[in-house]
């Protein structure tokens, strides 16, 4: 059979056509398989640093019950324990645990926090933790620092690529990675769960109330804010283009300049400084932490505001951020809290925040009917030895305020610990780890 030249080359572009439209089809479902196979991969991923975040918070709570004194206390940090283990469960729940081997740390989390209630009731009961409960708790807190470095590393290598869980189960490898291979299991299991509500301090819902200090100012005009905006950072007004209106609780004009790296907040009632940032590399760290916290200090009193004490600080990228509370006669408040940022390379402040200390400021009268340092003391853990001692507000969930004696004690194993006991109740109401580096000082 003859084929005509024309017939030909129809057939050859209709061929190609064909090819190409092939081509293209292949090249499409293979984009849409690599865009699935990324979406899963970003999606382990974040479970996996939930998962992290987690186990981690579980690790430092632990910690925290081998220094608690009382069955409040143990209730409180049990209740944080269980509610961890829960969040870890449900990243967990989101990751092919058949490939990783999680499963003994699915067992772990159902547990820790089951045994950390069952000891916290026999407190309330009125019995003693036993030097046995306090060696299980002690191997729980060794196995979760233990299981959080591997849940990081893990984290790590996902992350880079290292390891690919998006892959298809036929694609994994004969031995699949494993994160831990086992932990000490505990004889006992519980099956029912006392009704708590946690009420843990020196979280960030101090900024949801009212603020106090701008409630019922006087209103100041944009012109008067941008003034005292201009003042506190030290640059030109006609330097700040850019100015809107910041709604909400503490509403505020908020002065930026052309290219956004510096932007400032002064509050619409009453004027105040409430936040600024200047955006720029710090690339050296050259001054001392002692003068980094010096030049903080020396902008507070140029500000005009006085009677504030240093309660931490860290040096993060050459950038020291020195955190403040107020001190009210004696009284370390740490509802009242600004945070002053600082360039280590010349001591420029290049971020300063107010706005715990607007919301929770005002004049306070404190009750005289306190118990003595010496009773609160005998709340603190055996555990613990004592170094120091003072009175300090601290906030709680509820919004409220509790006086408590604060007491710098150190754990057998040397970590630095403030204990917080209710001045007027004699209640245990908080335990925090100091953790102390060359970079600084903060606190879980």
């Amino acid at each position: 059979m003859n084929i005509s030249r024309r017939n030909l080359v129809r057939i050859i572009s209709f061929s190609t056509v064909i090819f190409a439209v092939l081509i293209i089809r292949n090249i499409q479902l293979m984009n849409r398989s690599n865009q699935n196979e990324r979406s899963i991969q970003y999606s382990y991923s974040r479970s996996i640093g939930d998962l992290c975040d987690a186990v981690e918070n579980l690790s430092d709570t632990l910690e925290k019950e081998l220094y608690a004194g009382s069955g409040k206390m143990h209730q409180n940090l049990a209740v944080k324990l269980y509610r961890e283990a829960a969040s870890a469960k449900a990243a967990l729940a989101q990751l092919p645990i058949e490939r990783l081997q999680l499963e003994n740390t699915y067992k772990f989390l159902s547990q820790v926090g089951n045994y950390s209630l069952a000891v916290s009731e026999k407190l309330m009961n009125g019995e003693e933790i036993t030097d046995e409960e306090y060696e299980n708790i002690s191997e729980l807190y060794d196995f979760a620092k233990n299981l959080s470095e591997d849940m990081w590393e893990l984290e790590s290598a996902v992350t880079s690529g290292e390891i690919s869980l998006a892959d298809s189960p036929t694609s994994a490898e004969s031995n699949p990675p494993t994160v831990t291979n086992g932990f000490s299991d505990f004889e006992d299991s519980f099956d029912s769960y006392p009704s708590l509500i946690y009420d843990g301090p020196f979280s960030d819902n101090i900024l949801e109330r009212t603020p106090r200090m701008t409630g019922e100012a006087e209103a100041v005009s944009q012109t008067k804010a941008l003034e005292r905006c201009s003042l506190a950072l030290n640059m030109n007004s006609t330097l700040f283009t850019d100015v809107s209106a910041v709604e909400g609780k503490m509403p505020a004009w908020r002065f930026s300049n052309d290219d956004r790296t510096v932007s400032c907040e002064v509050t619409k009632n009453g004027g105040y400084i409430s936040y600024f940032l200047k955006s720029r590399i710090v690339d050296k760290t050259s001054l001392s932490n002692e003068e980094g916290v010096k030049a903080a200090e020396d902008f507070l009193d140029d500000l005009g505001i006085l009677s504030m004490t240093v309660t931490y600080y860290e040096n993060v990228d050459n950038v020291l951020t020195v955190n403040f509370a107020y001190d009210d006669l004696g009284v370390c408040c740490y509802t009242d809290l600004i945070k002053v940022s600082v360039a280590m390379d010349d001591g420029e402040i290049l971020g300063f925040d107010a706005k715990g200390f607007l919301v929770n400021h005002y004049d306070r009268d404190f009750s005289d009917d306190l118990i003595s340092e010496s009773t609160a003391r005998e709340k603190v853990s055996p555990r613990l030895s004592v170094s120091g001692s003072r009175l300090a507000l601290i906030p709680t969930d509820n919004l409220d305020e509790k006086l408590c004696y604060e007491f710098k004690c150190k754990s057998e194993s040397g970590r630095n610990v403030l204990v917080y006991i209710n001045a007027e109740t004699g209640e245990e109401e908080q335990i925090l780890i100091l953790v102390e580096s060359e970079s600084g000082t903060l606190t879980i």
